[in-house]
Protein backbone atom coordinates (compact mmCIF):
# COMPACT_ATOMS: atom_id res chain seq x y z
CA UNK A 1 0.00 0.00 0.00
CA UNK A 2 2.96 2.58 1.04
CA UNK A 3 4.52 2.03 -2.13
CA UNK A 4 1.77 2.13 -4.24
CA UNK A 5 0.95 5.64 -2.83
CA UNK A 6 4.94 6.43 -3.01
CA UNK A 7 4.54 5.56 -6.72
CA UNK A 8 1.74 7.76 -7.46
CA UNK A 9 3.09 10.82 -5.54
CA UNK A 10 6.09 10.37 -7.36
CA UNK A 11 4.07 10.08 -10.34
CA UNK A 12 2.29 13.13 -9.69
CA UNK A 13 5.16 15.23 -8.67
CA UNK A 14 6.97 14.51 -12.23
CA UNK A 15 4.08 15.41 -14.08
CA UNK A 16 3.85 18.40 -12.35
CA UNK A 17 7.85 18.88 -13.00
CA UNK A 18 7.20 18.85 -16.55
CA UNK A 19 4.23 21.26 -16.70
CA UNK A 20 6.25 23.29 -14.50
CA UNK A 21 8.92 23.06 -17.60
CA UNK A 22 6.23 24.05 -20.10
CA UNK A 23 4.91 27.14 -18.15
CA UNK A 24 8.31 28.09 -18.31
CA UNK A 25 8.78 27.58 -21.92
CA UNK A 26 5.35 29.58 -21.99
CA UNK A 27 6.63 32.71 -20.12
CA UNK A 28 9.75 33.04 -22.30
CA UNK A 29 7.65 32.50 -25.10
CA UNK A 30 5.18 35.01 -24.09
CA UNK A 31 8.37 37.67 -22.76
CA UNK A 32 9.58 37.51 -26.35
CA UNK A 33 6.66 38.28 -28.07
CA UNK A 34 6.12 40.59 -25.86
CA UNK A 35 9.09 42.38 -26.71
CA UNK A 36 8.59 42.18 -30.54
CA UNK A 37 5.25 43.83 -30.16
CA UNK A 38 6.53 46.37 -28.12
CA UNK A 39 10.36 47.78 -29.58
CA UNK A 40 9.38 46.69 -33.00
CA UNK A 41 5.60 47.21 -34.17
CA UNK A 42 5.31 50.27 -31.06
CA UNK A 43 2.02 48.18 -29.63
CA UNK A 44 0.60 47.85 -26.47
CA UNK A 45 1.22 44.63 -24.35
CA UNK A 46 -1.89 44.02 -22.19
CA UNK A 47 -2.37 40.77 -20.87
CA UNK A 48 1.18 39.56 -21.47
CA UNK A 49 2.90 40.80 -18.54
CA UNK A 50 0.32 39.45 -15.74
CA UNK A 51 0.67 35.86 -18.25
CA UNK A 52 4.32 35.89 -18.14
CA UNK A 53 4.17 36.68 -14.04
CA UNK A 54 1.48 34.29 -13.20
CA UNK A 55 2.58 31.23 -15.78
CA UNK A 56 5.94 31.16 -13.62
CA UNK A 57 4.72 31.75 -10.54
CA UNK A 58 2.59 28.82 -10.92
CA UNK A 59 5.62 27.07 -12.68
CA UNK A 60 7.50 27.34 -9.27
CA UNK A 61 4.57 26.09 -6.86
CA UNK A 62 3.88 22.97 -9.04
CA UNK A 63 7.29 22.41 -9.55
CA UNK A 64 8.19 22.16 -6.07
CA UNK A 65 7.10 19.06 -5.19
CA UNK A 66 9.31 17.43 -8.40
CA UNK A 67 12.28 19.45 -7.04
CA UNK A 68 12.19 17.84 -3.33
CA UNK A 69 11.45 14.52 -4.86
CA UNK A 70 14.96 14.48 -7.17
CA UNK A 71 16.76 16.68 -4.14
CA UNK A 72 17.35 19.40 -6.20
CA UNK A 73 17.01 21.87 -3.69
CA UNK A 74 20.14 23.99 -2.48
CA UNK A 75 21.08 22.98 0.65
CA UNK A 76 23.89 23.32 2.93
CA UNK A 77 25.12 19.51 3.60
CA UNK A 78 28.37 20.14 5.77
CA UNK A 79 26.63 19.33 9.27
CA UNK A 80 25.09 16.30 7.71
CA UNK A 81 28.61 14.64 6.25
CA UNK A 82 29.95 14.82 9.54
CA UNK A 83 27.41 13.40 11.95
CA UNK A 84 26.52 9.70 12.52
CA UNK A 85 24.25 7.85 9.95
CA UNK A 86 20.85 7.92 12.94
CA UNK A 87 21.30 11.23 13.79
CA UNK A 88 21.20 12.11 9.82
CA UNK A 89 18.50 9.88 9.47
CA UNK A 90 16.77 12.58 12.48
CA UNK A 91 17.63 15.15 10.71
CA UNK A 92 16.27 14.40 7.68
CA UNK A 93 12.94 13.34 9.28
CA UNK A 94 12.57 16.32 11.38
CA UNK A 95 13.11 18.74 8.16
CA UNK A 96 10.69 16.54 6.33
CA UNK A 97 8.43 17.51 9.47
CA UNK A 98 8.58 20.84 9.48
CA UNK A 99 8.52 21.08 6.02
CA UNK A 100 4.86 19.46 5.47
CA UNK A 101 4.06 21.73 8.68
CA UNK A 102 4.46 24.86 6.70
CA UNK A 103 3.12 23.54 3.50
CA UNK A 104 -0.28 22.51 5.36
CA UNK A 105 -0.33 25.72 7.06
CA UNK A 106 0.43 27.33 3.41
CA UNK A 107 -2.32 25.30 2.27
CA UNK A 108 -4.66 26.59 4.67
CA UNK A 109 -3.91 29.99 4.14
CA UNK A 110 -4.43 29.89 0.37
CA UNK A 111 -6.99 27.66 0.51
CA UNK A 112 -8.62 30.48 2.53
CA UNK A 113 -7.67 32.91 0.40
CA UNK A 114 -8.72 31.25 -3.08
CA UNK A 115 -12.08 31.23 -1.89
CA UNK A 116 -12.56 35.07 -0.79
CA UNK A 117 -11.34 35.79 -4.10
CA UNK A 118 -14.02 33.39 -5.71
CA UNK A 119 -16.51 35.03 -3.50
CA UNK A 120 -15.55 38.01 -4.13
CA UNK A 121 -15.27 38.09 -8.09
CA UNK A 122 -11.56 39.49 -6.90
CA UNK A 123 -9.36 40.46 -10.07
CA UNK A 124 -5.98 42.08 -10.75
CA UNK A 125 -6.13 45.84 -11.05
CA UNK A 126 -4.81 46.01 -14.33
CA UNK A 127 -6.59 46.58 -17.83
CA UNK A 128 -6.71 42.93 -18.19
CA UNK A 129 -8.77 42.15 -15.18
CA UNK A 130 -7.73 38.67 -15.06
CA UNK A 131 -9.30 36.53 -11.59
CA UNK A 132 -7.44 35.99 -9.22
CA UNK A 133 -8.30 32.65 -8.72
CA UNK A 134 -6.35 31.87 -11.52
CA UNK A 135 -2.71 32.50 -10.06
CA UNK A 136 -4.32 31.53 -6.73
CA UNK A 137 -5.41 27.91 -7.96
CA UNK A 138 -1.56 26.55 -9.08
CA UNK A 139 -0.39 28.00 -5.32
CA UNK A 140 -2.66 25.94 -3.94
CA UNK A 141 -2.47 22.77 -6.11
CA UNK A 142 1.14 22.65 -4.97
CA UNK A 143 1.00 22.83 -1.06
CA UNK A 144 -1.03 20.32 -1.67
CA UNK A 145 1.79 17.97 -3.61
CA UNK A 146 4.12 19.14 -2.11
CA UNK A 147 2.74 18.12 1.51
CA UNK A 148 2.07 14.70 -0.41
CA UNK A 149 5.48 14.91 -1.33
CA UNK A 150 6.76 15.66 1.91
CA UNK A 151 4.70 12.65 3.46
CA UNK A 152 6.17 10.53 0.77
CA UNK A 153 9.33 11.24 1.94
CA UNK A 154 8.50 10.52 5.49
CA UNK A 155 7.01 7.24 4.46
CA UNK A 156 10.37 6.53 2.70
CA UNK A 157 12.27 8.00 5.43
CA UNK A 158 10.59 5.49 7.78
CA UNK A 159 11.36 2.28 5.69
CA UNK A 160 15.25 3.14 6.59
CA UNK A 161 16.74 1.86 9.41
CA UNK A 162 17.38 3.58 12.21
Amino acid sequence: MTGRFIRFVETLSRLCGLLSGLLLIFSMLVVCEMIFLRYIFRAATIWQTEAVVFSATAAIFLGAPYVLQTKGHVGVDFIQLVVKPRTRLAMDRAGAIFGILFCLVMAVATGIHLYEALEGGWTTPSVAAVPLWMPLSPMLAGFVLLSLQYIAEIVKLSGEPS
